[in-house]
């Protein structure tokens, strides 16, 4: 396609520019897009209500809304980002050989990025943010349902770069609708993308990870447990647990499954599952837990155990012990976010060891699995790979590395 081929060359091409433009300038240029986002809030509230209104999916709705609030929490993120030292040319370690061979690891961009992904707006303006910070360009293909929020959002950076005098096509944002297009990102953009990454419901990814021959940070749904031990402290626990499921059902570390001990099922289980459902929450249980709701509330069955919900609905289980809730997670998790709580710091240990989770939580909401929160300023995804980099991926995780290594004449012997 050469549509997708002129803009692969155009992100190349400014690749190489970008290499020797100076971070001041980069800095710059994210403090402007701070003050255009500003500028222009009236005007991105209302390409967003176009989308708002067109949306055909409901539970979407949550994530594509841009009002002041999450436009000033946009901004806040660039402007946490933008405080960021250079994470380009950091000597990450170095020694020397009994040789006199000296050599360094330095951090390096990757290159060109290309981000898929569905509904969230704000994801277009972290991406941008994080992929520039980092010495990288981005090529961005949004959802069609947040197409004219994206479409401003990516042309504002754009706009702010050729006014810093950085070429444009360090970000470029791909408006066509043409479902083709990300088979083609996929499959034929290897000469001009570096990596791909995923930000969507688990078909994207399955998509993705399927047809891809470009690198892939993968982010997979956010299947996200928690393990209510009976240690746990009742107050505490009900808070974690309101708060991990109820803030915003429809963000990937909102919680899905709750795994309460057996011996937790009077103490704790009866209360904190009428609080869910006091709050709107449909609490699906096993045939234990139904017992004693009198067989009235909704019976869960396997699917429930396999299903991100994204919608104020919570599967519940009841296990025998830690090791039981960590054979239900390695089972049924998506190397995502899972959490205990307990005040037995040994059996924490073993949940937090035993879990695969790109991140394993103790007495925390799971909703804290976010770049922002982590101190990164911001994320362009999840990764729930095995290989690095795993969790929140911000500017450090957008790097790569090359050795240097220098001498005064050496020869192998």
């Amino acid at each position: 396609m050469k549509y997708l081929e002129a803009i692969g060359k155009k992100a190349k091409k400014a690749f190489e520019e970008l290499r020797v433009i100076k971070h001041d300038k980069i800095k710059a240029s994210l403090n402007s897009y701070n003050k255009s986002l500003l500028k222009n809030k009236n005007k991105i509230i209302k390409e967003n209500q176009k989308d708002v209104k067109n949306i055909k999916r409901e539970h979407l709705v949550d994530r594509l809304i841009l009002n002041n609030q999450r436009i000033e929490g946009i901004r806040h993120s660039i402007n946490e980002i933008s405080k960021f030292k250079n994470p380009v040319g950091r000597v990450l370690e170095r020694w020397s050989r009994p040789n006199k061979l000296n050599i360094k690891k330095v951090s390096t961009p990757i290159g060109v990025i290309g981000v898929i992904y569905e509904s969230r707006p704000n994801v277009t303006a972290d991406v941008a943010a994080l992929s520039l910070k980092s010495g990288n360009c981005c090529i961005l293909r949004g959802g069609s349902e947040a197409i004219n929020s994206n479409k401003l959002l990516a042309n504002l950076f754009r706009e702010v770069l050729q006014k810093n005098k950085i070429n444009k096509n360090c970000v470029q944002f791909i408006d066509n609708k043409d479902r083709k297009i990300v088979d083609n990102m996929l499959s034929k953009m290897n000469k001009y993308i570096d990596v791909i990454v995923p930000r969507g419901g688990k078909g994207l990814v399955d998509k993705v990870q399927k047809f891809s021959n470009v690198h892939v940070i993968g982010h997979l749904e956010g299947l996200c447990h928690i393990y209510l031990d009976k240690s746990a402290k009742l107050s505490m626990a009900k808070k974690i647990i309101l708060n991990a499921k109820m803030r915003r059902t429809s963000i990937c570390g909102a919680l899905e499954t709750l795994l309460v001990d057996k011996n937790a099922i009077h103490s704790h289980a009866k209360e904190v599952i009428n609080s869910l459902i006091e709050s709107g929450c449909e609490v699906r249980v096993d045939n234990r837990l139904n017992k004693i709701f009198k067989n009235k509330l909704k019976k869960a069955v396997e699917k429930d155990w396999k299903t991100e919900y994204l919608d104020k609905i919570i599967s519940v289980k009841i296990v025998k012990n830690v090791e039981e809730a960590i054979q239900h997670i390695l089972k049924y998790g998506t190397l995502h976010t899972d959490c205990i709580i307990s005040e037995d710091t040994k059996k924490a240990k073993k949940f937090l060891d035993g879990v695969n989770s790109s991140i394993a939580m103790h007495n925390v909401s799971t909703q804290f699995a976010d770049g922002g929160e982590f101190g990164f300023g911001g994320e362009i995804g999840i990764s729930t790979n095995k290989l690095p980099p795993r969790g929140p991926v911000g500017i450090n995780q957008l790097t790569s590395y090359k050795y240097i290594v220098t001498g005064a004449g050496i020869s192998r012997s």
